[in-house]
């Protein structure tokens, strides 16, 4: 234990997972969450100046029982920026402005002091401040592997990105336009000025007609080269349909499917989606296009891209 953790305090405010369910009946403010007293290697304990908020984590939180997140009880989220308390022997030291994620296996960020590891952080940049470097980790390394590393997205090159209001597609479309390509997003209709601020070429109304309905009967040209699907859809139609609107050589991002619940008909889309993705060939029926699934692997050179 260095000097510096022997001056922390013992004990510290945190937003627990107690339990499956909605954030209001999941979540519980504690004040007496253990502040982490010893550090594994190549781990960093941070003081937290800001926490994010990520569809994923409430998602997870109704969806998962606790036998299957053995770490519950445990803080709530990943992203965070923060302050490095004890650097640990790392690259950073006690003072450096940082910014990353927390593993999802990992103690959570809506807490007073976490322990991660250095390698999911960066140096934060003065012109950005610790609320907004909070909200960039997860979604923005979420859509530019997607579109960078899996989907190789290339200048010329044409995006759809669906659900282009949400965190990931408003990442999507910066990232996109910045490479040189043609981005059409989605969104409802009150969305369409906000999607059009992130660099959107043509916007589509998601809620006039199903998507991939209104793709079919009206292609682009030419196809597009990726179709990046921020909504976590658990229909699979966009994809089964993308033939008709996305070139052949093609890919098709997801970042679910997420189901709203494990009701059987939930449970049913998804085992849907495994099998047109994964499981049924092409010579008997299957989609002759490529379905990806688009998450954060490699952190810290995303980050320092970013």
């Amino acid at each position: 234990m260095t000097a510096t953790m022997n001056v922390l305090p013992k004990t510290q405010r945190a937003w627990i997972v107690e339990r499956r369910g909605v954030p209001a009946k999941a979540l519980t403010l504690r004040s007496d969450w253990p502040v982490p007293s010893i550090l594994k290697p190549g781990d960093v304990l941070v003081r937290v100046q800001a926490a994010a908020l990520n569809p994923v984590g409430y998602k997870l939180m109704k969806i998962l029982p606790n036998f299957a997140h053995s770490g519950r009880p445990l803080p709530a989220e990943q992203d965070l920026a923060g302050e490095i308390v004890d650097g640990n022997g790392s690259q950073f030291s006690a003072g450096d402005q940082v910014f990353g994620i927390i593993p999802v296996i990992r103690q959570g960020s809506l807490a007073q002091y976490v322990s991660m590891p250095a390698d999911n952080l960066v140096l934060r940049p003065p012109h950005i401040s610790p609320v907004q470097a909070a909200g960039i980790s997860l979604v923005a390394e979420t859509a530019y592997e997607g579109l960078i590393d899996i989907g190789k997205l290339e200048a010329g090159q044409s995006v759809l990105v669906n659900g282009g209001s949400s965190a990931v597609g408003a990442y999507a479309i910066q990232i996109a336009k910045a490479k040189g390509a043609k981005v059409v997003a989605t969104a409802s209709a009150k969305n369409e000025a906000f999607v059009r601020k992130m660099g959107a070429d043509e916007f589509i109304d998601y809620t006039k007609a199903p998507l991939h309905e209104y793709l079919a009967a009206n292609p682009p040209t030419p196809k597009f080269h990726i179709i990046l699907d921020a909504v976590a859809l658990t229909d699979i139609s966009l994809y089964t349909s993308s033939p008709a609107y996305l070139v052949p050589n093609g890919i098709f991002l997801s970042t679910g499917p997420m189901p709203k619940n494990l009701s059987p008909s939930e449970l049913w889309k998804i085992a849907t989606t495994v099998y047109s993705a994964y499981l049924r060939p092409g010579w008997f029926g299957g989609v002759k296009r490529r379905y990806k699934y688009a998450a954060p692997s490699k952190l810290l050179p995303m980050l320092t891209q970013l």
